[in-house]
Formats: structure tokens, sequence, C-alpha cells
């Protein structure tokens, strides 16, 4: 039996893969061997000796301190792609607020009728402030070709704008998604220097910190509208509020207001409405759960954050899930354990990632636990399991 503990309200579709018969599952959970999560902070959160998972319901581990999980062998899950379609289509909700003032030209109406003014009589002489220009014709820059980037460009395309893409780190897979018609770009500033619209979708760490900040925006042509629906971060907030004053930046729409951004002129700013819809909910528990219940069970690691992705169909009688360091010799000391004990290994797999490293052994008979121990205490291994 597993113990999972819920630090958010986790959407029932998702916690119903983890059966009553194999799971406790709830917020009062104590001794946890995984937790799932939204948005719960847990940098101060004290890990149980047996959590051995956190899997987060979207994308951003921002909440959860991933490298003190990664020192004491929590394996840390995220749901990319799984809210990409929630996020594209509020990114181009959000250029559109971006081009047209539609939230101030709403609000200006209710001013009038509240005034006691026939409302009808003055909309065609008050329009004039709300207005601003088509996507059609316009240039995209999509920064991040991830899951939600690539839906942004390709649906740009569709809306007869002119995209270019910039990913450092562009994948494969992420480039297959990627209509032919995109421009990708290997340095930014051509993508600042052509865009009228500028869309975000970066991950947030110390290398993407204020990407949007004074001198990149003093490469994007004037009266470039921006949309971040990323991470606030991401942005520089003093070097936007000057820029949207100077008339540098026509619009910045935001996900992730605060007191400082919020209220400077020429911000639409939005509370974290990205991946706010009931399927999104739904598809971040329904990944979050699977990728938990599948570590648990068979030690396969998919979508982690901090560990290498391992997946291993199942042979042989045992399954040891061996985390460590990515140093030399821990392969070797390990099949060198079990092979003084006459252990034959049925199949092994082993990637790392950064520091760290994860292996799966499957062996064709039951594994002494004083083996066990003596494989727990080879140099580099930071924990073990035996499933």
């Amino acid at each position: 039996m597993y113990n999972i503990k819920t630090m958010n309200k986790i959407a029932a579709v998702g916690l119903e893969r983890l059966s009553a018969e194999h799971y406790t599952v709830g917020d009062d959970v104590a001794n946890e061997d995984g937790i799932l999560v939204r948005s719960a902070k847990l940098h101060d959160y004290v890990f149980p000796d047996n959590l051995w998972a956190i899997a987060r319901a979207g994308a951003g581990v921002n909440n959860i301190p991933v490298e003190r999980c990664s020192e004491s062998g929590v394996v840390v899950f995220n749901t990319p792609g799984a809210n990409a379609n929630a996020v594209k289509e509020l990114v181009i909700c959000a250029m559109l607020l971006a081009s047209r003032d539609v939230i101030g030209g709403a609000a200006w109406v209710k001013a009038r009728v509240a005034d006691g003014v026939e409302v009808a009589d003055v909309v065609e002489k008050g329009k004039s402030a709300f207005v601003g220009p088509e996507l059609y014709r316009k240039t995209l820059g999509v920064v991040g070709l991830g899951a939600i980037g690539a839906l942004v460009a390709n649906i740009a395309l569709s809306l007869g704008m002119e995209v270019y893409g910039y990913d450092p780190y562009l994948s494969v897979d992420a480039a297959l998604r990627l209509d032919r018609h995109i421009k990708v770009v290997k340095e930014l500033d051509a993508l600042y220097a052509n865009a009228d619209y500028i869309t975000l979708h970066l991950p947030y760490m110390d290398a993407t910190k204020h990407t949007v900040n004074a001198a990149a925006i003093s490469k994007m042509k004037d009266g470039v509208r921006i949309v971040n629906l990323a991470r606030g971060g991401l942005v520089n907030n003093a070097d936007m509020i000057a820029a949207l004053q100077s008339g540098k930046v026509a619009r910045y729409v935001t996900d992730f207001p605060d007191n400082e951004i919020t209220l400077a002129e020429g911000v639409v700013a939005i509370p974290h409405l990205g991946a706010s819809t009931p399927e999104s909910e739904d598809n971040c528990a329904v990944m979050a759960a699977n990728q938990l219940k599948d570590f648990l069970e068979n030690g396969n690691v998919k979508n982690s954050v901090n560990f290498p992705n391992v997946i291993m169909e199942r042979s042989g009688v045992q399954r040891l899930c061996v985390i460590h360091r990515n140093v030399p010799a821990v392969l070797a000391n390990i099949t060198i354990q079990l092979s003084n004990d006459g252990v034959n290994v049925e199949n092994m797999t082993n990637k790392s990632k950064g520091d760290y490293a994860y292996t799966i052994v499957d062996v064709g008979s039951p594994v002494d636990e004083s083996v066990i121990h003596d494989i727990r205490t080879v140099p580099g291994i930071i924990r073990m399991r035996v499933i």
C-alpha cells in the first residue's frame, strides 16, 4: 500500500488512477511515499524519510525545492503539454487584448450607463479611443518552441501572421510539430528585429530571468506588443514600465500580476488563468497521477525535471531502482555485488542528467538482504529500492 499526500485539490479524474486497493490518498496522509501538488509551496516542507516522488500537476516547478529533492533522492515530475491547449487559447486572447483595448472599451460602456448616458448614442464617438491593429499580416515572435510555443506558432500561421520562432534547446520532437512556414532563428535579436508581437514560452531559471529587459527591448520594433503567460520573472518589470511610458512597447499582457506592474499604463494583468480550464486541470491530474503510479509500482521515470527519463519493461523476479550520482564505477560496483551473490542480471538500463543518474536492474532471482545493503553503501548511490 502506497501513501499519497495531496497538497492541493487534485481533479478527481486523476485521483481515480490511484486505486483504493493499492493507495491511500488524501491531504491528511502522513509518512507519504508520494506527493501530488499544484501550486502549494513546498520549499519549507519537511520531507518524510519515505518520500520517493513529487508529481506536479502542471509544468512549472518553482514551488518545489528541486535541488533539495535531488540530493535526497526524491524524483520530481511535471506534466509538460497537459495544459498546452488551454494556454494556447489564452495566448490568442492575450494577443487580441494587446491589439485592441477591449477591456478599457467595455469598462467605458459600463461607466456611461452608470452616468445615466444613453450609451447607444455615444458609442460611435467614443469607440475611437479603443481601436487597435489586426493580427492579420503582422509578425509574431515566439520565444520558446516547446509544447505550448509550437501550438501558438502553428495557430498564428492560420490567423494569417508571419511567425518567427526561437529556441536554443529545440528538440527533434518539437521541431517535427512545427509548420514548415515558421522561420526558426538562431539568435533572439533576429526575432526581436522583426516581430510586431512577442510571446514568451520559457521556463523560469537563472539563465532566463529578465530575458525581456531594457537591452532586449531596445532591439525590438517601436510599438511592439508583448505577451507573457509563462513566468513573471522572465520580464524586468521596471524596464517594461519605462518602455511602456516611452511608447517603445505599446502593450504588455501578463498572467503574473503584482503591485509593481498591474497599474502601469498599457498593462493588461490577468490573474494567472493560463491553465485554468477544467479540461487542463483534468489532463494535468491524470498525467501526474499516471507518472507517479508508474514510478512507484514499476520504477519508470517519465517527465522528471531532476532525473533522466528511464523506462524499461518488467522482466525477471525483482527490480532494483537506483538513484545515484553521475560518477564512474557505480554500475560496475552494482553488477559486481550481484554477481558475487550469484544473481543474474536479466536486463538493465541507465541514464544520466547533469550530476545525477538513474539505473533500473531486473534480476532473475531474489537478492539477499545483505547484498542489497552492500549495494546501498556503494559510493555515489543516493537511494535504492527493490520492487
